[in-house]
């Protein structure tokens, strides 16, 4: 949760009155100086339908084809540099409404900072991006009345209950009493608390604390979604929880979703459609299932006793696009894996490799961005 600027705050930081965060604690995103029950303008007559927000009018043109009507998220040239330095390079990004868009990126590639840019949290130095209908930078309140933004590291009071968090962040949008008691018995079934909220967070599991956070952050019905690494140190079923409200945020409410992952499965099995950056670029972008037919390339896995050895032979068979080698296990990319792999066997018998384990496999995301960008995508890269 990314905290708001109000007189109510008595623990951490929040936005400036100019849009840029001086700091982040237990909360969402909300306006500085706008009365948070302003009603938003961007929502035209008729407000909701079947859960989703009306559009905005608008007859502008997006960079992905799609009219700005259309865009819950629009960035054009969007640019950051600290000093010399330039860490987000023109980049151009058009999600659409109701889409779940995953974003990924080694360290350093500028993932984090475009992120924050889109939330308001770092003021663009080029370029523009509008969110929700509104500039990230001369409209920053707007947009922070239309976004929730869940972060990876939430700063939590142990002492509250999760009803406590949930009353003190609908305040802070300046919801009425019954508008937040409706609203935290959907946080009830929505994010699977059930009666733990009535408990005090410090009694939480890790799950249930990363689950608290994303109900904060939905408390005020946000347009736009922000997910930052919603997974990350969770257990397998914590994750598949996840998993399931983020698809039934995404289906049943029709809300967009921007989500920053180092699973790549998470953005495989979740995500519409998928960015790719690097050294501050968008180096591709598309649905998973695109971006793994780009590449072309089955992959064949051997694990052997001499990798080297292996190598050479593998490398030499015609087909053969590229070979990697990660311990004691060789990767082999090619256009046809069928037919590679009796070549690949026949291969390193005559090297007189031992062969532990050979499979084939389709393409991943993970090859996607090796080949994209030279490295695979390692936790420790988000």
């Amino acid at each position: 949760m990314i905290a708001a600027p109000t007189e109510q705050r008595t623990t951490g930081t929040a936005a400036t009155p100019n849009g840029v965060a001086s700091g982040v604690t237990n909360g969402v995103v909300t306006p500085d100086g706008t009365p948070p029950g302003a009603p938003p303008d961007t929502i035209v007559s008729g407000g909701e339908v079947a859960g989703r927000r009306a559009p905005a009018p608008t007859t502008r043109r997006a960079n992905g084809g799609a009219a700005a009507a259309d865009l819950a998220i629009e960035a054009v040239q969007l640019e950051r540099r600290f000093g010399d330095f330039v860490a987000v390079d023109k980049v151009d990004l058009a999600v659409r409404r109701g889409e779940i868009y995953g974003f990924l990126g080694p360290n350093g590639a500028g993932k984090s900072t475009t992120t924050r840019m889109l939330c308001t949290l770092t003021a663009p130095t080029g370029g523009r991006a509008i969110v929700a209908g509104h500039d990230v930078a001369s409209d920053p309140d707007a947009v922070r009345l239309r976004i929730g933004v869940a972060l990876q590291s939430a700063a939590l009071d142990d002492k509250q209950t999760g009803a406590e968090l949930l009353r003190q962040q609908g305040r802070y949008y300046g919801l009425t009493r019954a508008e937040i008691d409706r609203r935290l018995e959907d946080m009830r079934t929505l994010v699977d608390l059930g009666d733990a909220l009535d408990q005090r967070i410090k009694s939480y599991s890790g799950g249930m604390k990363r689950r608290i956070d994303l109900a904060a952050a939905l408390i005020h019905n946000p347009e736009v979604l922000f997910l930052d690494e919603p997974t990350t140190g969770l257990d397998p079923v914590s994750r598949a929880k996840v998993w399931e409200e983020v698809r039934r945020l995404n289906t049943d409410l029709g809300m967009t979703i921007f989500l920053t992952t180092q699973y790549l499965e998470e953005a495989d099995s979740l995500a519409d459609r998928v960015g790719v950056i690097d050294h501050g670029r968008i180096v591709a972008e598309g649905t998973p299932e695109a971006l793994k037919r780009s590449i072309g390339s089955d992959v064949v896995i051997v694990r052997v006793d001499d990798v080297e050895a292996a190598r050479r032979a593998v490398a030499a068979l015609p087909g053969v696009d590229a070979v990697e080698v990660h311990g004691d296990e060789l990767t082999a990319s090619t256009s046809d894996g069928p037919g590679t792999v009796s070549p690949v066997a026949v291969a390193l018998a005559e090297a007189d490799v031992r062969v532990h384990a050979l499979t084939l496999r389709e393409p991943t995301l993970d090859d996607v961005f090796l080949t994209l960008t030279g490295n695979r995508l390692q936790e420790e890269d988000l």
